[in-house]
């Protein structure tokens, strides 16, 4: 059977659905179909009013970018047949001059991407067809308003024509005629911006780009619908390798090669007058998950006037109330609760009232902020519609960063200088700045900004990423900058009318005061009370509680509980008492990683370079002595903050020389006093042992165990403090529970040889305080040979803790400090790495962890396998690492509740996924 291309939706001439579903659910269609195809096929076959119409699948778009833009064989006449067939079940023709049919032209990716791709409205209209839409309306006032808008979307969408020299062709015609508003202009002033319209067309496009629109050797507006219609499929198709598409892709992980539907649709006027009306809508409250009618509508209007914030929008609560349009609200609301049902989830939709008739343009899943997910799935648990497994699983682990992002300070003080509507939650401080450019710069700068504008469009999606939160003066709760603004996490204030942007002096007042903010001035944002404030407010982060911990304690009973399939724990790297007492504070059931030469900074760093440094032995014996008393300090109440948990304490890893000052920096300084005529000569000989601390490739030389081999009386401080501290405590009742861990080992040999000296010394401190120590001794894999012969090193170690980002480094061949500036952006925008491998597991490594599990479980059945790289809190390797069959991940303290809530997910989706509706 042929692949096929098209699949439509909707009812037929006399009312039957005659839905084609790509597959056997939206799950799977969504897929060939795209998440807005799919779900219009879904809402007709569940009852809903949907306009008619055909989508033209993902595949067909993937398949048309990789041939260089050229359709496939067959294609068009497929989409040519559906099409008539569209037009026969309207009983319309488009362009026809009597009864013209309207379609809308929009994208539809597998994935949500909000404002990132194409859409264009009221395709189909030309000279002709518009006398018989007046006809059909007696309207002329609506015919010419939706003409004009579709010459000026078809320009700007599909032409590449600027938008901005249609708005300002209106303002002119605004104007001339006195008045304010886009509505207060009549049937012969639109018919006139339709005039202007074309010539602007005429003026602006590329003849030998879009030969279709040459006549006769002139440039016209295309007046036959069938070029209208397949110019426009093309732009949308098109529109999924846009630059702002490409970026948001990367943003959310989607992949590239998915490819967006194209949906044709019959239009819905929702500007046919005051029975008419427009908007979008959440079935609750995105924004903090608030069980209530949430969104914005205009009457009379077009859906991109809603989103634009172009017009001031009503809340949709109101819709109800409005004259005319009491019926449609309330079967709105209705159909509000019809989809909460079937979907068991908060929904995002578009629907337009058409002269107090209800259609439904589209709806999916809707994107939240954290604090909305957990509250959602918490309430969709509570009411029946999904297991607890399941609300576990409806929490995206990126989205707890949100939550665990500063808010303001409760004490300090500050004056509120205007106020918005709190779009995304959480705080931010930064300068202002008035466009994308200028936010990139600063935050490549290292300059944190909010990026303030009107209002966002998709191309300012590079500025929002790179602003520490972002401020509009129009557009509502559901317009660009707040959806975009919530599925990123950042803080978003938008719709502060008080804001008198000139973004192109880059200064902006606020109305009714005599504040005057200019680029570079400092103010600060609340995301979740809408108010901004002039000058910088502290932040703090907030603590674990409410709907978090009940998640988390969730996703804990998932992630703990053996009958249900195997236990993962999660840990934390901890180098000091305050971040043990964090990593604690926020779930950690143990240590995974706490590096011992964070030990040796601030004012202990002169205590090793004297170590390293000295002739004399008792100058190093001094050191060393004073080194170990301090780290035992440090020990006592690392261990006593995590009493009775597991705290892996690695002994010294790194290369002798990053403890000792840059011989170029006292090179110079000597060249400085040479040219003075001083003495040198000390500072001479100084740098000749600097000197000879330097290595070609230090991460690949004296460094890890080797260090403890060649310099053994540092092991020998190193177990002794960890030894003592934990006998100190034990005689005080506690419970400490140190393992210690030997880094960098390739032969089974260093590690024999490490271990004996460690555990004669923890036994020489047992004898000394009269205490039984059990401590276990294992190793870091970070070394290929070692993760290949792992079944060798087992038989000496207790443990094995993977280190990827040596693992990932040397497996790779990559310097994990050279390649971001080097190169690493070029592997990623040319796909030959789909994700940085220092953040995200890479496969390949991943096949050596494989290996040093399997081995490591051959040569000692009882070991322990973790791993604390940076990828143990990254949600997708944690994924990975289940799999592998590690028992545990350790990242950094503050991402512990991340990595909880993904090992829970992780465990659930190993063991077949969730069930979706409470048994």
């Amino acid at each position: 059977m042929a692949e096929k291309h098209v699949y439509r939706f909707g009812f037929d001439a006399n009312g039957n659905n005659v839905t084609e579903v790509a597959g056997e659910s939206v799950a799977e269609a969504k897929w060939i179909t795209g998440g807005k195809g799919a779900n219009l096929a879904e809402m007709a076959n569940i009852g809903l009013p949907v306009p008619p119409g055909f989508t033209i699948t993902c595949q067909t778009c993937v398949a048309y970018s990789s041939a260089g833009n050229v359709w496939p064989e067959g294609v068009l006449d497929e989409i040519d047949e559906y099409r008539k067939d569209l037009e026969e079940r309207m009983g319309k023709k488009l362009g026809d001059s009597e009864d013209p049919l309207l379609v809308s032209v929009r994208s539809g990716a597998p994935f949500s991407m909000p404002g990132m791709m194409d859409t264009v409205l009221n395709l189909g209209l030309n000279d002709d067809s518009v006398q018989g839409l007046i006809k059909q309306t007696e309207n002329p006032r609506f015919a010419y308003d939706s003409y004009r808008r579709f010459v000026q979307m078809f320009s700007d969408v599909v032409m590449g024509v600027s938008g901005q020299l249609f708005e300002d062709a209106i303002a002119a015609k605004k104007a001339e005629k006195g008045v304010k508003l886009d509505t207060e202009l009549d049937a012969d002033d639109l018919k006139d911006l339709v005039a202007t319209f074309k010539q602007i067309f005429a003026d602006n496009v590329d003849a030998e780009k879009y030969p279709e629109v040459l006549v006769d050797g002139k440039i016209e507006f295309p007046h036959d619908p069938l070029v209208q219609l397949r110019l426009a499929e093309q732009a949308v198709f098109g529109s999924w390798n846009t630059d702002r598409a490409i970026l948001y892709r990367k943003q959310n992980k989607i992949p590239d090669e998915l490819g967006t539907a194209v949906n044709v649709q019959v239009m819905a006027f929702g500007n046919k007058g005051n029975t008419s009306a427009t908007g979008v809508a959440f079935t609750r409250n995105p924004a903090d998950g608030t069980n209530e009618r949430y969104g914005d509508f205009l009457v009379n209007a077009q859906g991109e006037d809603v989103v634009a914030g172009i017009r001031n929008t009503e809340p949709i609560a109101d819709l109800p109330k409005v004259p005319g349009l009491e019926e449609a609200g309330k079967e709105l609301f209705h159909v509000f609760e019809i989809l909460e049902d079937h979907y068991a989830d908060m929904m995002d939709l578009e629907f337009t009232i058409e002269q107090g008739k209800l259609w439904m343009l589209q709806t999916r899943v809707g994107k939240r902020t954290a604090l909305s997910a957990l509250k959602v799935a918490i309430q969709m648990y509570e009411e029946g519609r999904i297991s607890k497994e399941e609300a576990v699983m409806r929490v995206a682990p990126e989205q707890l960063d949100q939550l665990l992002h500063p808010q303001f300070d409760p004490k300090a003080d500050y004056k509120v200088i205007a106020k918005g509507l709190n779009a995304s939650p959480g705080a931010a401080v930064g300068a202002v700045v008035f466009s994308s450019a200028d936010a990139e710069a600063y935050a490549e700068a290292g300059k944190p900004c909010i990026l303030v504008r009107w209002e966002t469009t998709p191309d300012d999606l590079h500025g929002m990423v790179a602003a520490e939160g972002i401020l509009t003066s129009h557009g509502g709760k559901t317009s660009h900058a707040a959806v975009i603004a919530r599925g990123m996490g950042a803080p978003c204030v938008c719709g502060v009318d008080a804001l008198q942007i000139d973004a192109v002096n880059k200064v902006c007042t606020v109305a009714g005061t005599d504040i005057t903010l200019h680029e570079g001035d400092v103010i600060s944002i609340d995301g979740t009370t809408g108010d901004v404030i002039l000058g910088e407010v502290a932040l703090v982060r907030p603590e674990l509680g409410g709907d978090l911990q009940t998640i988390l304690d969730w996703a804990d009973e998932v992630r703990l509980n053996a009958d249900r399939g195997r236990v993962i724990g999660v840990r934390a790297n901890a180098d000091n008492p305050a971040d043990a007492q964090l990593s604690k504070d926020n779930g950690a059931s143990g240590i995974g990683l706490c590096r011992t030469e964070h030990m040796f900074l601030g004012e202990r760093k002169q205590l090793i370079q004297n170590f390293i440094l000295a002739d004399d032995d008792a100058v190093k014996a001094d050191a060393v002595e004073k080194l170990g008393a301090a780290q035992k300090g440090d020990f006592l109440e690392m261990f006593k903050a995590m009493d009775g948990m597991p705290v892996i304490v690695r002994l010294l890893d790194p290369p002798l020389h990053e403890f000792l000052e840059d011989p170029r920096d006292l090179d110079v300084e000597i060249a400085k006093e040479e040219a003075e005529g001083k003495d040198v000569s000390e500072k001479k000989a100084l740098l000749a042992k600097l000197d000879s601390f330097q290595e070609a490739n230090p991460m690949l030389g004296l460094r890890g165990c080797r260090l403890g081999l060649v310099y053994p009386e540092l092991n020998v401080m190193q177990v002794k403090a960890i030894a003592s501290a934990t006998a100190e405590l034990q005689k005080q009742g506690l419970n400490p529970k140190p393992e210690i861990m030997i880094p960098l080992v390739a032969f089974e040999e260093e590690l024999a040889l490490v271990r004996e000296v460690v555990e004669e010394n923890i036994k020489a401190v047992a004898e000394e305080y009269g205490v039984e120590l059990d401590i276990p001794v294992g190793t870091m894999i970070e070394i290929p040979r070692a993760a290949i012969t792992s079944e060798d090193i087992a038989k000496h170690a207790d443990f094995f803790s993977f280190g990827t980002n040596d693992l990932t480094q040397m497996g790779l061949g990559f310097s994990r400090d050279d390649v971001e500036a080097a190169f690493m952006p070029l592997y990623l925008d040319k796909k030959i790495c789909k994700t940085n491998p220092f953040a995200t597991l890479d496969k390949g490594v991943a096949k050596l962890v494989k290996m040093g599990v399997e081995g490591g479980h051959a040569g000692n059945p009882d070991i322990v396998c973790g791993v604390c790289g940076e990828t143990g809190g990254d949600p997708e390797s944690i994924h990975m690492y289940y799999d592998l069959g590690l028992d545990y991940v350790s990242c950094s303290p503050y991402r512990v509740p991340i990595a909880r809530l993904a090992a829970a997910q992780a465990k659930i989706e190993a063991n077949g996924g969730a069930e979706k509706v409470a048994k």
